[in-house]
């Protein structure tokens, strides 16, 4: 990545965005919502990818909690890897948890080498979803299993002047697709026990407190930190987000699928 290119999480975002989930986390949950995606699955001794690690808050948590062999945690913008590979340190698992920044397009690893492809919130970003799916199976050991949450859209085809409203105001590239097309591009793939977990009904309420967090008790703080002027567009952004998690185009979901053994 050039010096002269846009960071798409700057600074400022990544203070807000701590502030509202947690330290080291980008995306609604936390621990808990790491946990909810891993379900009952054992990750003893697996050999784990992040895809879109961000800052590290879910592979640090997953090498805390789960006793994994490794986990190795990617993204494409160095700041994100840097603040990550700290947490690591703070948190005493650098030994068994990495991070790296990679290039955008097929990942730098050998097939099979991991047990577990993992990813919270962060392939939005990647627009082919089919070639995502084709790759996270190629990356699996047989029987490993992929397990994700992300944005996907409850609608096909155009989104409504309201879900435009809001990836406009989002201001990131986001590729949202719905569960019919995840469906599909497992079953393409060659997964199995693929599973589909809408978490619309829980983020319509949480992303609720996240708004009223953020114009009240973290917004003296956070306009200290990061100005008034950019924290008025960011809850702007959540008043938008919650329009359209009560229309239903905006369903957050927990994906999950095995490589056949």
């Amino acid at each position: 990545m050039g010096e002269t290119e846009e960071l798409e999480y700057d600074e400022n975002m990544i203070s807000l965005l701590e502030a509202v989930w947690g330290e080291g986390f980008m995306s609604p949950g936390g621990t808990d919502e790491v946990d909810r995606i891993l379900g009952n699955k054992d990750l003893s001794q697996a050999k784990v990818l992040d895809i879109g690690c961000g800052i590290g808050g879910a592979a640090v948590h997953i090498a805390l909690t789960r006793q994994p062999n490794s986990v190795t945690g990617i993204d494409i913008e160095e700041n994100l890897v840097n603040l990550a590979l700290e947490l690591a340190k703070k948190n005493n698992v650098s030994a068994i948890c990495d991070f790296q920044r990679v290039e955008p397009g097929p990942l730098p690893f050998e097939p099979g080498s991991f047990d577990v492809v993992f990813s919270k919130d962060s392939i939005i970003h990647i627009a082919d979803k089919f070639s995502l799916a084709e790759d996270a199976y190629q990356l699996l050991s047989p029987g490993g299993w992929f397990l994700a949450s992300d944005w996907l859209c409850g609608y096909e085809g155009e989104p409504s002047p309201q879900m435009q409203a809001y990836i406009d105001a989002e201001g990131l590239d986001f590729d949202l697709a719905s569960a019919k097309t995840y469906q599909q591009a497992f079953e393409a793939a060659g997964f199995v026990d693929i599973e589909c977990e809408e978490r619309n009904a829980w983020y319509r309420i949480q992303a609720r407190v996240e708004r009223d967090n953020l114009a009240g008790p973290l917004y003296d703080e956070l306009v200290s930190r990061v100005g008034e002027d950019f924290l008025s567009r960011e809850i702007d952004v959540w008043n938008k987000m919650i329009n359209v998690l009560d229309s239903g185009e905006h369903r957050p979901t927990l994906l999950r699928a095995q490589k056949k053994l």
